[in-house]
């Protein structure tokens, strides 16, 4: 099955892809976002209504990232709304942390206490930092100190989709292999980090993690672990940016084995915050 035959398909593959009852496998997805993006509506602003899709769709819990925190200076204000949006649903929230912003440290402390975050999301480029800018490492090791897990977003989208004025080119993740060799005790997970941007050599760093949201071309995935360990990739569909079906799609594509599939569905998360 292809793509254009699975979207073709409509309905009809959209029921193919919902859990049923009697598979209670997991699904932990890694990576999705709440709230109005700045540049188009795009069905998460309604947290009840856009976690019951999900719901349907057999998703157990999502990890969620707040669009407001992409242009918004008052980060206090959006990582607590994402708090509230989260409470009592399947989301689980990731607070945002700005390191150009005055004081940012008192955000990740907010996040860690206050709103008993497990997991804070980065967007260098929106942001306008490098991660060789030194407060990331900063950012890294008070990261640890908290028992963060890191959410690093190398790209939102395909820089020629972007409205002209607010252009953000993906991050540079060069530096970040020696990086985590260094900061052995920060785990960092990339997020919509393309097959071309993997580097081959953030491979041997065991505190990097990755999801699959735009490694893409079919089969996909299934290549993604000829070279990547099966215990540092995780599910994650960058919903509502993506379809979540494509996600979906994407372990179809692969024709990956049961207990491998649950692996990347859901034990590889669970174990970051057990």
């Amino acid at each position: 099955m292809n793509r254009r035959n699975f979207l073709a398909g409509s309905s009809a593959a959209l029921a193919a892809t919902v859990l049923t009852a009697a598979d209670d496998t997991r699904l932990i997805d890694c990576h999705v976002y709440l709230g109005a993006n700045p540049f188009r509506r795009l069905g998460a602003e309604n947290a009840a209504q856009f976690a019951q899709g999900l719901q349907q769709r057999g998703v157990t819990e999502a990890w969620a990232g707040a669009f407001e925190g992409l242009l918004r200076r008052d980060v206090a204000a959006v990582n607590r709304e994402l708090a509230q949006a989260c409470e009592n649903s399947l989301f689980r929230p990731c607070g945002t942390v700005n390191l150009t912003l005055p004081a940012w440290q008192d955000d990740v402390k907010r996040c860690a206490e206050e709103h008993g975050m497990r997991v804070i999301r980065l967007h260098p480029n929106y942001h306008g930092y490098t991660l060789e800018t030194p407060s990331f490492r900063e950012l890294l090791t008070l990261a640890g100190k908290h028992r963060l897990l890191v959410q690093l977003v190398a790209q939102m989208e395909d820089e020629r989709t972007q409205h002209p004025q607010v252009r953000a080119a993906p991050v540079d993740l060069k530096p970040l292999t020696a990086i985590m060799r260094e900061m052995k005790d920060t785990r960092v997970m990339l997020l919509n980090a393309s097959a071309a941007m993997v580097l081959r050599h953030l491979q041997d760093c065991p505190n990097v993690w990755l999801d699959f949201a735009m490694i893409e071309s079919v089969g996909g995935v299934d290549n993604l672990l000829k070279t990547w360990p099966l215990e540092r990739v995780v599910f994650g569909s960058f919903a509502p940016v993506f379809y979540w079906e494509s996600a979906r799609l994407k372990m179809q594509e692969s024709a990956i084995m049961a207990a491998p599939a649950r692996t990347i569905q859901s034990s590889n998360a669970a174990a970051l915050l057990a």
